[in-house]
């Protein structure tokens, strides 16, 4: 076994590495653009406006009540058949988490958002501060700090969802196994390979975050 192994990085190392950093660019993608549009989802979420809040409820909860491979799925089909042939698996796959991680990460802001002390709207409002700049200068800042380790948890997450879109052969860690197991037919070893770039992946964003966190921590 631990000869098949040393065989398998040795002579597919560069074959894990391509699909590492496809599973580590796609999560970071994916992560960025769900954070902004998580952030704007909690607003709409905690407006007053009840239709707008409404149709964001109806959003959240599909999509957090539904499986992410059957969401992968229909984008990846629907997207490819019926919207535009010419845009890459990747990107119809990459849509698909960002509008699945940005309903849980609007869910983060909105508990980060209201875990900011009244006092602090209060006091904004009591000075004339428009609501778009007391939120972009008061409450959004002491929120991200408050979210910052379930943002961490999010990036995570993603890092070990991405393995589905294996399921429609986008590059990443999972379908470099398959194409290391299928040439091999050494499936247990490429496996154990894997999980050990998975691992090392995971924990050293956690230990990443962590030291951010104690970082900010310090400066306040």
């Amino acid at each position: 076994m631990f000869q098949d192994i040393l065989k398998l990085i040795n002579r597919y190392g560069h074959v894990y590495l391509k699909g590492a950093w496809g599973t580590l660019t796609i999560s970071v993608v994916v992560v960025l653009i769900s954070t902004l549009l998580g952030a704007f989802l909690a607003m709409g979420k905690m407006s007053k406006f009840k239709p707008l809040k409404a149709i964001i409820n109806v959003y959240i909860e599909v999509i957090r009540g539904t499986p992410l491979l059957l969401q992968l799925s229909l984008f990846y089909f629907l997207g490819s058949e019926y919207i535009s042939s010419s845009v890459p698996d990747v990107g119809w796959i990459m849509v698909a988490l960002i509008i699945n991680s940005s309903a849980y990460v609007a869910e983060i802001f909105r508990a980060g958002i209201q875990a900011v002390d009244k006092g602090q709207f209060e006091a904004a409002k009591s000075l004339g501060i428009s609501n778009a700049n007391m939120m972009k200068k008061i409450i959004f800042p002491q929120a991200i700090k408050n979210i910052l380790p379930a943002l961490g948890n999010e990036f995570i997450t993603m890092i070990k969802e991405t393995s589905l879109a294996s399921v429609f052969f986008v590059n990443n860690l999972m379908t470099s196994e398959s194409i290391v197991s299928s040439a091999t037919h050494l499936k247990l070893p490429s496996l154990m390979i894997v999980g050990v770039i998975y691992f090392m992946m995971t924990f050293s964003t956690s230990k990443l975050i962590s030291a951010f966190e104690r970082k900010v921590a310090l400066n306040d």
